[in-house]
């Protein structure tokens, strides 16, 4: 471990152990390849040998040039009265050829007594043994001391006489694990002073589970006392409620602590969704520094500071990890927050102006009816066009009606949709589509309608449909809010209905996202 602090990446093991994370072989790959460009120190690719995923993937590591990251192999001490030259497993830590190998090991008498039922002695030797086995074989070693903070705790000498075993046998670096992830801050720091003692000139470094939430600090205590390793995963997958977060504690190691840990630190928000869209999870948009909302401003207090000084109220700059300043608009918003969203739309309100206090106003108004705009910029665009008198109503709808029949072809019902609408002077359309559900059969009928009169529209595609229903007491006289994004290729917009018929509020929300691109091709 050369540099002050090196960065671990388990996501492709501890990561996997995770509910609801799953890697393909491949995919394990793909994801090796992007740690490596973004200048992950270590990748640890799984247990050698233990599944076919594995098998694939150290099969295939072998054969790729690793710009930057060491790829780790993962096992356990030799088993209970054996030999390590013997093991099966150690065997094959050896024929991943890996340049660097973790192996863990028992540091909590308990775990050595009721679980591996062995003595405390062997257990010793076990680590011995192992650790110079592959220090034998040529082999970067690190020693995961398995439930370490919980062994200290029961039985400092012994957890302390362990980790001992495996620096004596030559390992490159002691890892420190909170395996149950229930140690406090305080508790780290302490117990890694004396760890540090106890080692000398052997490395130590960290590896937190998050169960109170910890990880992170725990990580940044253990650096503080010396650690020169962190452990962790992207996005903090992991198994129980997940692992150390790497997505936090780099930018928290490089921005706050100094300590330069990866080189393209503002591929960092990149690298995060990427994890997520290859393991098929959603992005948590509160994430620190990588979340859609880690530099979203809402408060018309906090947007009018924001405006003249950024850091008022953002931590660091948005670019450094690879995010944005969001300015959002709402019932909290003030004038800035207006201002700054139709200057980031291309339409340049006045400070002060007649026209930034109506749609001020208006989106108050709105939103008390239970629109929302946050995510709506579509429109709002829509709002701030009309209150400066550049929109020109290119068409309208008439009427729409929606209707399921029986289909003797198919063995569910059809929902047909027809839609009537005007262009223009005197040019009418009427349209009759057929669609899975009444949103998808509207869609149809609509774009059927206006295609003569807009060829364009045919670049538009729908990519995201939510509902939310508005103050549920009132059961099924609810309010329905929809919200419907839609896309060009190039650009992304989203539009907001509300009404008190699901289907009501999302015709207003169809309808706006194609007047609205129809609007600017004028």
């Amino acid at each position: 471990m050369a540099k002050a602090v090196s960065i671990y990446d388990t996501t492709l093991r501890d990561g996997t152990q995770g509910e609801g994370f799953f890697l393909s072989g491949l995919d394990k790959i793909r994801l090796a390849k992007r740690l490596d460009e973004f200048g992950i120190d270590y990748i640890e690719g799984g247990w050698p040998g233990s599944n076919p995923k594995d098998i694939e993937f150290f099969k295939e590591a072998k054969g790729i040039t690793w710009d930057h990251a060491k790829i780790v192999a993962f096992g356990s001490t030799r088993r209970v009265g054996i030999k390590a030259e013997d093991d099966p497993q150690l065997a094959l830590l050896i024929e991943a050829e890996t340049p660097a190998v973790t192996i863990y090991g028992k540091t909590w008498d308990l775990h050595v007594t009721e679980v591996l039922r062995t003595t405390l002695e062997e257990n010793q030797a076990m680590i011995y043994d192992t650790v110079n086995f592959l220090k034998s074989a040529g082999r970067e070693v690190f020693f995961d001391a398995e439930h370490f903070f919980d062994g200290y705790k029961n039985n400092a000498d012994y957890a302390i006489a362990c980790i001992q075993e495996a620096a004596r046998a030559g390992s490159d670096g002691i890892i420190l694990c909170d395996t149950n992830g229930g140690t406090l801050p305080s508790e780290v720091e302490e117990i890694c002073a004396v760890v540090q003692e106890a080692l000398g000139e052997t490395a130590f470094g960290i590896h937190t589970h998050n169960d109170c939430e910890l990880g992170v600090a725990n990580a940044v205590a253990a650096v503080r006392a010396g650690a020169s390793q962190v452990q962790g995963t992207i996005n903090g997958y992991g198994e129980r409620t997940g692992n150390c977060n790497l997505t936090s504690v780099i930018p928290i190691l490089q921005l706050k602590m100094g300590i330069e840990v990866v080189p393209r630190l503002e591929k960092l928000k990149v690298l995060s969704y990427f994890v997520d869209d290859l393991s098929n999870n959603p992005h948590f948009l509160r994430a620190p520094f990588i979340g859609q909302t880690a530099f979203a401003h809402k408060g018309g207090t906090h947007v009018n500071a924001v405006k003249k000084l950024a850091e008022s109220y953002e931590h660091i700059k948005p670019e450094l990890v690879g995010n944005t300043q969001q300015i959002l608009v709402s019932e909290l918003a003030g004038q800035a927050n207006i201002l700054i969203a139709a200057e980031r739309l291309g339409l340049p309100l006045k400070q002060g102006s007649q026209e930034a206090k109506d749609v001020l106003n208006m989106v108050k108004t709105l939103e008390h009816e239970g629109y929302s705009y946050e995510s709506a910029n579509g429109s709002l665009e829509i709002l701030i066009r009309k209150a400066m008198g550049l929109y020109t109503p290119m068409w309208s709808a008439t009427s729409y009606q929606c209707n399921y029949r029986e289909s003797e072809e198919m063995e569910k019902p059809i929902c047909e949709a027809s839609v009537k609408v005007s262009v223009g002077d005197d040019q009418w359309e009427y349209t009759v589509a057929e669609g899975h559900g009444v949103v998808n059969a509207l869609d149809k009928a609509l774009r059927k309608a206006l295609l003569p009169f807009y060829p364009s529209i045919t670049k538009i595609s729908l990519v995201d449909y939510k509902v939310r229903i508005i103050e549920g007491q009132d059961a099924t006289a609810s309010k329905t809010r929809v919200l419907i994004v839609h896309t060009d290729g190039e650009n992304i917009w989203g539009t907001v209905g509300v009404s008190d018929s699901i289907i009501e509020a999302s015709w207003i929300a169809l309808c706006e996202g194609l007047d609205l691109f129809i609007q600017k091709q004028k």
